[in-house]
């Protein structure tokens, strides 16, 4: 019997012995190139669940990668929570704009996250609303084939985008109670989120967390900045996978990434793959690690071929690429990237 993409997805995540591991971009994969081919682009395709979910499953139906994604950014949790986000453009993504509520750790003055949203009006409306539903789309059109991974925001991340990124990080070092306050009054929403996302049918939640990043915050800090709150919003989520994403040089914190009792652990090329894959010693699926910016972006084919052939080698169980992918990468890098995946053997 042979073995659609999503069972070799679902078999990598267990980390099940495969003849080769699948080629399945967990992290943002909309090209302006597969917007054309498809006929759903940004910034529509943020903001409408039909639109969403044609794109989201054009990396399998356009280049044969083995899973279908969406959405496409991480500014639809705080624009439903009251930032200013710009959804203008169709080659970039989103930007916060304006951020709701003042946190600023210099003057010591704090405002409470009291005046958030519960849980179950956040699921209610927004693009947040238009994600679930695009999720559900195409769990019907692709669920039976594909592995069906869904993307959301961490807590930490979410904080930031609340009272800007800066202020949390400075906050961590000023007044690390202050942050805690926010993060573990975000966190609920989070959890209610990524739940959601798998009740509507998404086989992986993909949870993004790049302010936890060791660029942006002392390795020592991340589990008082996130990881003790991701294992209650990601790690327990029921009837789905889940993957923590962190960019960045992750070697330092892969520990404690794996801690959280998350079921994969999806990093950037800042890690070679040999040393992550004999770090995290099969505690933990690994997804990527081909750079998003070179190779796939600026890099040609041939230096495509050469960084998913180490991957490969390495051990990674699922191959996909280290970030979200650059709406402007070429066509012949992401078949490249297919192709040298599914004629390996490990």
């Amino acid at each position: 019997m042979s073995m659609t993409p999503r069972d070799r997805v679902i078999a990598a995540m267990k980390k099940e012995s495969l003849d080769r591991p699948p080629v399945a971009i967990f992290t943002q994969a909309a090209t302006t190139s597969q917007m054309d081919k498809v006929g759903a682009a940004w910034p529509e395709a943020h903001k409408k669940a039909e639109l969403m979910a044609k794109l989201g499953t054009a990396q399998a139906d356009v280049f044969g990668f083995e899973c279908v994604r969406a959405p496409f950014c991480l500014t639809a949790e705080a624009e439903r929570l009251g930032c200013k986000v710009q959804v203008e453009k169709k080659d970039a993504a989103p930007m916060i704009k304006e951020h709701p509520f003042h946190f600023d750790p210099m003057a010591g003055e704090f405002d409470s996250p009291s005046g958030l949203m519960s849980p179950e009006e956040f699921l209610k409306g927004g693009r947040v609303a238009e994600a679930i539903k695009a999720i559900g789309l195409m769990k019907k059109s692709h669920g039976k084939e594909y592995a069906i991974v869904a993307g959301n925001t961490g807590p930490f991340t979410l904080a930031g985008h609340m009272v800007n990124t800066e202020n949390v990080v400075f906050g961590m070092m000023m007044a690390p109670e202050e942050v805690a306050n926010w993060v573990k009054s975000i966190n609920p929403i989070v959890k209610k989120y990524t739940q959601a996302l798998a009740d509507a049918g998404a086989d992986a939640i993909q949870m993004s967390e790049p302010s936890a990043s060791t660029d942006m915050i002392a390795p020592d800090m991340f589990d008082d900045a996130s990881g003790k709150y991701l294992k209650e919003s990601l790690a327990k989520v029921k009837n789905a996978f889940s993957v923590l994403h962190i960019c960045g040089d992750t070697y330092p914190i892969l520990d404690g990434m794996i801690g959280t009792g998350v079921s994969g652990l999806s990093i950037e090329e800042k890690v070679d793959p040999a040393k992550a894959v004999a770090k995290v010693a099969k505690r933990a699926a690994l997804i990527g690690n081909v750079g998003s910016v070179r190779p796939m972006f600026q890099g040609t084919p041939a230096e495509v071929k050469a960084a998913a052939a180490n991957c490969v080698k390495a051990g990674f169980n699922v191959i996909s690429s280290g970030c979200g992918i650059v709406t402007a990468t070429p066509d012949a890098n992401m078949k490249m990237l297919v192709d040298t995946v599914k004629a390996s053997k490990k």
